[in-house]
């Protein structure tokens, strides 16, 4: 006989909620690696936020919502003079961090980019540092803006190790709203049961589909998207503070629970296929592996997948630079997930289509032997169809170890290699590339250039002078962790 009911006992809340709860309250950061690589990309992450206030497509999303609003113990933007409610405030660090693609990545069957999170936690700790001086009680320091880093990205990590949200169409940024909801709500001071009603609400929440990233709609929302969400999750944070009730069973109610409604396969009909019933992988417990093991950009404003690509155009470049007109093809071997998301073909409509294109991204540095953002826009583009030409002339071919090593715990390779034909039948020695220069296996490597680049874009935005004192901070771990939150982002005031 068919039930005319539902059984209305409330359940506890879901496992995976409980996990997250418990290690944001309760798990202290004892790996100095960690913390050390905290401070290399809490530099690396607001050095790409200045970068973007170059370009006035990111600027014009910037400040209040209406103009002339006063915040007491408003959060600041950096590089900008605005100072606004944590929830806009985050919106606007989450969205220069992101604009050009340039700050920190992970890969997994999931990816993203942890430090999207860094919005929220910076308003948050900004405001609440700012507000507690002025009762006169102490500042917040930066160790607990890294720890709060530390804590977002592995959020972030693990829930991307063995759950892909890509193939159900949702996009990245919901784990980015999860991970800012856990750790802004605990700087506000949650207790465990506001904890766990926000993060409730994050999953609840609408999730953004992925549709603005893939042709033929990827556009500029991929920029703003992450800033989008962390602003929402200290918004959820906020609700939760104020008493608002959770969702018990946000993930596993069935019908109207998360895994049903956005994470099963569906058949035709929309009936949810039992045997297609889904719920999330967490294959390790939450600790600091994902900030210890995070992928820096530091030779390009590229997607990641294609890193390895450009620093292999990169290379050939001197080969091919004057032999452009004899080219008779170009073959790109890659892994799966590259593929899946940057391999397209015909008319790239705007910046944000291009920095998403594998085939732009090497046909540049092997033209140009360089690729930086400047190189996305439509006059960069526009004035030198060559670059169109050789795309035309790329396959893209997929090697099987190459993705599986992308999966491997082990490895995490993200590797490309490319070789070039010419029309006289001689061609270039392959180049591959498998891992890029901000993976863990590079780090001697990488952060001598990361901190170069910081400096860099530094002084897009600041004189010497200004820029010498933030450096002095961000070089010297005891000194960064010591300083009162608002005094740090002071230094980042024009």
């Amino acid at each position: 006989m068919t039930a005319t009911f539902d059984l209305n006992e409330r359940p506890d809340y879901d496992d995976v909620l409980q996990r997250i709860a418990d290690y944001v309250l309760t798990y202290r950061v004892t790996s100095k690696e960690a913390w050390n690589t905290a401070r290399n990309c809490l530099m690396d992450t607001l050095g790409c936020g200045l970068l973007a206030l170059r370009f006035p497509e990111c600027t014009k999303h910037l400040g209040p919502i209406v103009e002339g609003t006063v915040v007491p113990h408003g959060a600041r933007v950096p590089g900008t003079q605005f100072r606004l409610d944590p929830v806009k405030a985050a919106w606007d660090i989450g969205c220069i961090v992101r604009w050009l693609d340039y700050n920190d990545t992970w890969l997994a069957a999931e990816w993203g980019h942890p430090s999207d999170n860094l919005g929220g936690i910076l308003a948050v700790a900004d405001h609440l540092s700012q507000k507690r001086v002025a009762e006169g009680k102490e500042p917040l320091t930066m160790r607990t803006v890294l720890e709060a880093m530390i804590m977002a990205h592995e959020i972030q990590g693990v829930l991307a190790l063995e759950n892909s949200f890509n193939r159900v169409g949702l996009d990245h940024v919901l784990l980015v709203k999860v991970a800012s909801t856990a750790v802004t709500a605990k700087l506000m001071g949650a207790t465990r049961e506001q904890l766990l009603s926000a993060l409730s609400h994050a999953w609840v929440d609408g999730q953004a589909l992925r549709t603005y990233r893939h042709a033929p709609n990827a556009g500029s929302r991929k920029s703003w998207a992450a800033g989008d969400a962390t602003s929402r999750a200290v918004r959820l944070a906020d609700i939760a503070m104020r008493g608002e009730m959770g969702i018990p069973s946000a993930l596993t109610a069935p019908q109207w629970g998360f895994y049903d409604v956005l994470f099963s396969k569906t058949n035709k009909d929309q009936t949810i296929k039992p045997e297609d019933e889904r719920q999330f992988s967490l294959p390790q417990p939450f600790d600091s592996y994902v900030m210890e093991n995070i992928l820096f950009k530091i030779s390009f404003p590229a997607e990641f997948h294609a890193q390895t690509a450009a620093e292999a155009a990169v290379i050939l470049h001197p080969q091919v630079k004057d032999r452009l007109d004899d080219i008779d093809k170009i073959v790109i071997t890659t892994h799966e997930s590259a593929i899946r998301i940057i391999s397209k073909v015909g008319k790239l409509a705007n910046a944000a289509d291009r920095d998403h294109c594998l085939q732009y991204m090497a046909a540049v540095p092997l033209i140009f032997g360089e690729l930086k953002a400047e190189h996305y826009e439509d006059d960069f583009h526009n004035a030198h169809p060559a670059i169109d030409v050789l795309r035309e002339k790329m396959d893209i071919i997929e090697d099987a170890r190459f993705t599986r090593e992308y999966l491997e715990e082990s490895k995490r390779s993200i590797a490309n290699a490319i070789q070039v034909f010419f029309k006289d039948g001689s061609s270039t020695e392959q180049i591959t590339v498998e891992y890029p220069i901000g993976h863990r296996r590079r780090r001697a490597e990488g952060l001598p250039l990361l901190e170069d680049k910081f400096r860099d874009n530094l002084a897009t935005r600041f004189p010497a002078q200004q820029c010498q004192q933030i450096v002095d901070v961000c070089q010297n771990q005891e000194k960064l962790e010591q300083a009162a939150v608002q005094d740090f982002v002071e230094l980042f005031v024009i």
